[in-house]
């Protein structure tokens, strides 16, 4: 069976593989500093899975995560990411193979439905060949390696590895920003392990009027909002507003269908990361790509839908959560 523990270990071996590169690259600026952080995080993948187990000290991955920030934190990451063709090139391979540019990345998406869908037939005996737990996450580690391997069939490349070294320039010019999904993520778990989710809870329910489901749902939407500008990720926000509004106020006190509930309270939150520097890998990151003069241009952008789709969510949860 392919279980989630192979994603994580061909990640670790990703990292470790672009860390090689790194280190081997003496035009690097910081090829030390830079190799033992995406080194050090590939290995993480890989010790992990005894922690899981329960066969390793988790501390061990703290100390690892603290190291990760100090090697950040003091401008080790810097770059100057390795080219693997010019723009002459990359002109001419665009009018030579037109849309069929596209069919690699299409085929992740593709590859991970049929999986998902097709995932209750594939087995071996009465043994599913996809984790039944995890069968979307799985899925779309076989749609990524598939597109990658048909990239290299349909582009022929001189060098069979460019995918891995085309994937190491992009992801050093994200940096530790690619990180962040992670980082904040375990925020919010930590926030609500803390007690924070019951403070808010406790604060909202003294200001919101009693018995009223507008206002709940309100509170509930803006809060995962609000939450996710300040902490930069919707699933940091998710655990804090549920446990203080979703979960004691609209589910159990008005009878909320769960599903619904908290399915457009992330769309809600999801409004907020349009809206926040903190998501830099989705907003600071791309305007750095395209070389903008505003830093912040897409945030400016997306703030004129992200508001306006935030009141929808409110209404869609008010009208279609409740019965």
């Amino acid at each position: 069976m392919i279980n989630v523990e192979a994603v994580y270990w061909l990640i670790g071996a990703l990292f470790i593989g672009w860390a090689s590169l790194i280190a081997r690259d003496e035009n690097h600026p910081h090829r030390w500093g830079a190799s033992s952080f995406w080194g050090l995080l590939g290995l993480c993948f890989f010790f992990g899975t005894w922690v899981q187990a329960g066969t390793a000290p988790a501390w061990i991955l703290g100390v690892a995560v603290l190291v990760l920030v100090a090697i950040a934190a003091t401008g080790r990451l810097k770059h100057g990411p390795a080219k693997t063709s010019s723009p002459a090139e990359r002109v001419e391979y665009a009018a030579k193979f037109g849309n069929r540019l596209f069919i690699p990345a299409l085929a992740i998406p593709v590859v991970t439905v049929v999986l998902v869908l097709a995932a209750p037939a594939l087995t071996i005996g009465n043994t599913p060949i996809l984790d039944p737990k995890n069968t979307t996450l799985v899925a779309l580690a076989i749609g990524a390696v598939v597109a990658a391997v048909l990239a290299v069939v349909l582009l022929k490349p001189k060098n069979k590895l460019n995918p891995v070294i085309e994937s190491r320039r992009l992801l050093e010019s994200i940096g530790w920003a690619a990180l962040l999904p992670q980082m904040l993520s375990t925020l919010g778990i930590l926030f609500t392990k803390a007690g924070v989710g019951t403070a808010v809870g406790t604060l909202a329910t003294t200001v919101m009027p009693k018995g009223s489901l507008f206002a709940g749902v309100l509170v509930y939407c803006v809060g995962m909002f609000l939450f996710t500008i300040l902490m930069g990720n919707g699933f940091a926000a998710f655990p804090i507003m549920t446990a203080a509004i979703g979960w004691p106020v609209l589910v159990q006190e008005f009878h909320g269908d769960p599903a619904i509930v908290f399915a457009i309270g992330m769309l809600a939150g999801f409004c907020g990361t349009l809206c926040t520097p903190m998501a830099a890998n989705f907003n600071l990151v791309p305007s750095a790509l395209l070389e903008m003069k505003n830093k912040y241009g897409v945030i400016t952008a997306q703030i004129g839908t992200a508001v306006p789709l935030l009141a929808v969510n409110v209404a869609l949860m008010y009208f279609l959560a409740f019965h």
